[in-house]
């Protein structure tokens, strides 16, 4: 059995990682600190290293453009951090990215890993995309995931926070399944795998869609209003991402990311018996 250490242990992705990982340390380290880093490295001695700490903001990613040094030492310096400290070490790591990175659906194509980050919109996106370009030079496996969900009551998945909201939008994205991206993430970890994969299902859904199923299987008395696009700025501080991703590279290593819809419903469905 492998030495996982996993950092951002406290996280909503972390928790979920930790299920199919349930032996891996969980330092308290703050990724940020580089003798910390290096500290727990020497004496934990693992053979994979997944980074899942991460500034998104709280309760969106509108606390970043307040906290931008906060956002920085997170994101950005973290990560370098540990770039350094493992490639001294020789250790495998991940880290778990984001494609909020771009905007748009590529001329109906969806965005591929290699084509170049577009969107710059929040301080939030502008600190993933710094990072996600620089480790693309090394071995390094990123996973890029949008904005994830699952069917637990985790106030971090996408379901329930957009249940808190009362105008929702409208625009087709890619989102993440989080039960598949752990299968990916387990598959990519076994085969060494290098690089940056976008680990997003098959298809696009706008999130006003979601919330109407949700109002369909969950909760019939659930009240909100739909949003469009060119009135987002209305209700937020800073921009936001809404992209379609290509999955074609995850799916070539025999993942299996299902079509969003069908993952909607199946997160719903398991809310709707936590109800």
């Amino acid at each position: 059995m492998e030495n996982v250490l996993l950092f951002g242990g406290r996280g909503y992705i972390a928790s979920h990682i930790k299920t199919i990982y349930p032996n891996a340390m969980l330092p308290e380290t703050d990724i940020a600190d580089a003798a910390g880093v290096a500290e727990v490295l020497d004496r934990v001695k693992p053979d994979v290293v997944i980074n899942a700490a991460g500034k998104t903001g709280r309760p969106n990613v509108d606390w970043c453009e307040d906290h931008k040094l906060e956002t920085m030492r997170s994101n950005v310096q973290g990560p370098l951090n540990l770039l350094e400290a493992c490639s001294k070490r020789k250790i495998y790591w991940v880290h778990i990215g984001s494609g909020c990175t771009y905007e748009g659906d590529n001329g109906g194509k969806g965005f591929t890993e290699e084509d170049a980050p577009n969107f710059t919109g929040s301080f939030y996106a502008r600190s993933k995309l710094w990072i996600d370009q620089i480790l693309k030079d090394f071995p390094v496996l990123q996973l890029r995931l949008r904005m994830p969900f699952d069917g637990t009551d985790q106030p971090r998945s996408l379901i329930n926070k957009l249940k808190k909201y009362p105008k929702v939008l409208d625009q087709q994205n890619s989102l993440t399944y989080v039960p598949d991206f752990l299968l990916a993430l387990q598959t990519l970890v076994t085969n060494r795998r290098t690089g940056i994969y976008n680990v997003v299902n098959s298809g696009t859904i706008s999130p006003y869609r979601i919330m109407l199923q949700y109002k369909e299987f969950v909760d019939p008395n659930h009240v909100f209003e739909r949003l469009t696009l060119d009135h987002l700025g209305d209700v937020v501080k800073a921009g936001r991402s809404n992209c379609v991703l290509s999955n074609a590279k995850v799916l070539a290593e025999g993942v299996s990311m299902r079509p969003v819809e069908e993952a909607v419903t199946e997160a719903l469905r398991d809310l709707r018996k936590l109800s």
